[in-house]
């Protein structure tokens, strides 16, 4: 990759960052493209002088595309959106990056989807994340789909949030406790996309899903985080009927389509391509989530080393 010019288009966000960092590491230059620039200039000390470029743009505005993709040898398209308007980001979004790419005569395109993406799903995220699927690769027939699973890391709205749930109620409620998941670490899945961008020959026009080496369900990481963190809350699973009726509140936490997305676990598929294409091993929640966790813990960093030391 040493001096390839690749478009992260959403590099600023979660997932978006640990791919800039790896990239920047591998002596690429970087193009941050996002709607407002400015929210990814904390990359700017990650590289060497000239190395990170930032550039406005908006995956529903052809022209922006166009612009921040112009001259570069791969687009990764990290776009996505868990609520709102999923046809505009998740399917016309898609189509107009790929576009962009193929007129552009980019080398590789990578497109971020996720595991469970159908267009024929219930739930409104996925079947766009299927029809996306199906936009990117009518258009550019040689791009790489990445599908993960959970992806946790020290920047999610995911553990983190249930961490933050656990720390501060004595009674926290599960919602589809059997549902399981096959968390991912995001650095994991920073590398494997790293690799298909490095290696078109190889891994364009491939499906990879991307899980962790646990699968784990929504009860029993409850459960982890709560032993992670000294704490020992009241967990209470609530059954169906009651996630279905909190789902259909206004201003509920969970919206209708999260809750159908609950409804089917989140693991790769029998057969699927995934890490091992890339030489991977991915990393367990356990071995990496503490080291940020320990800010949930009551005596914080100092707490968790005084257990540490009576063990």
């Amino acid at each position: 990759m040493k001096n390839k010019l690749v478009t992260l288009i959403g590099g600023g966000g979660f997932v978006g960052r640990y791919v800039a960092q790896a990239l920047l590491r591998a002596g690429a230059r970087v193009r941050i493209a996002q709607r407002d620039p400015r929210g990814a200039f904390f990359l700017k000390p990650q590289g060497g002088l000239g190395q990170t470029q930032f550039i406005a743009a908006d995956v529903s505005r052809p022209e922006t595309i166009a612009r921040a993709v112009a001259g570069a040898d791969a687009v990764v398209n990290l776009v996505g959106v868990l609520a709102g308007d999923f046809q505009r980001y998740h399917v016309e979004g898609a189509r107009i990056v790929a576009e962009a790419a193929r007129n552009a005569g980019v080398e590789a395109l990578v497109q971020v989807s996720a595991i469970g993406a159908n267009p024929q799903a219930e739930s409104g995220y996925a079947r766009s994340k299927g029809e996306g699927e199906a936009a990117v690769r009518a258009a550019y027939p040689g791009a790489t789909i990445m599908r993960p699973s959970i992806v946790f890391g020290r920047e999610d709205q995911f553990v983190n949030r249930f961490a933050g749930m656990v720390a501060k109620a004595p009674v926290v409620p599960v919602l589809r406790a059997p549902t399981r998941f096959q968390p991912v670490f995001v650095a994991d899945v920073a590398e494997a996309i790293v690799a298909a961008v490095s290696d078109p020959g190889t891994h364009g026009g491939h499906i990879y899903e991307l899980g962790g080496p646990d699968i784990i369900s929504m009860g029993a990481l409850i459960r982890w985080i709560a032993e992670a963190l000294g704490r020992s809350p009241s967990i209470v699973e609530l059954p169906d009927s009651v996630g279905s009726m909190l789902a259909s509140l206004p201003g509920s936490p969970i919206t209708r389509d999260q809750w159908r997305m609950l409804q089917t676990d989140n693991v790769v598929s029998d057969g699927a391509e995934g890490f091992a294409a890339f030489g991977i091993a991915p990393r367990p929640l356990e071995a990496v989530a503490p080291e940020w966790l320990v800010r949930f813990r009551r005596q914080g960093r100092f707490g968790r080393r005084l257990k540490t030391i009576a063990a």
